[in-house]
């Protein structure tokens, strides 16, 4: 079982918030809470729960560190064939945080994801380097219409995935306690 850190508004606003973001927005002054409580506030942007609740201290290391992994198997899941290495990280990184693996072992997959990840990185740009070209030859306007497009499509997309990791650490967060 796990206990949760009791916030103010003020601990929140300590952590030095973006420009933008002001805590007072969501919340009254004299608000106190859990991180449990911080992200059932539906009217806040998902992206600013996430934000407040990852700061070091509001959740416990395990729980994080599963929840990141929980994330990165989402992204995962999005690719064709990922490598490998990347799932082998992802068991690495939930076997360390239920104490099944240690640092060397972690230390390893890590690396092994990060040579995953330049391997992808160099072939990702290969193809916007083809995508560049093929694009030049189109007309500008219909490119212009399909990057507005895609753009949305993203930002819908992340609108989404935010909303789902907000949910899916709600339920580690209550079944921890």
């Amino acid at each position: 079982m796990t206990h949760l850190k009791t916030l103010t508004i003020n601990d929140i606003r300590s952590f030095d918030p973006k420009p933008c973001y002001d805590p007072g927005r969501w919340l009254p002054e004299d608000w106190t809470g859990t991180a449990l409580d911080i992200l059932r506030v539906t009217d806040c942007p998902a992206e600013d729960r996430l934000w407040v609740v990852c700061h070091e201290g509001v959740i416990d290391d395990r729980t994080l560190r599963l929840f990141a992994v929980w994330c990165a198997r989402q992204a995962l899941a999005l690719i064709d064939n990922p490598d490998p290495r990347r799932i082998a990280a992802c068991d690495v990184a939930e076997q360390f945080a239920n104490g099944h693996a240690n640092r060397a072992e972690l230390a390893a997959a890590r690396d092994a994801a990060r040579d995953a990840a330049w391997a992808a990185a160099r072939d990702v740009a290969w193809d916007a380097a083809w995508a560049a070209a093929r694009a030049a030859a189109w007309d500008a306007a219909w490119s212009a219409a399909r990057a507005a497009a895609w753009a949305a499509a993203r930002a819908a997309a992340w609108d989404a995935a935010r909303d789902d990791q907000v949910i899916s650490l709600i339920e580690m967060l209550e079944s921890q306690s």
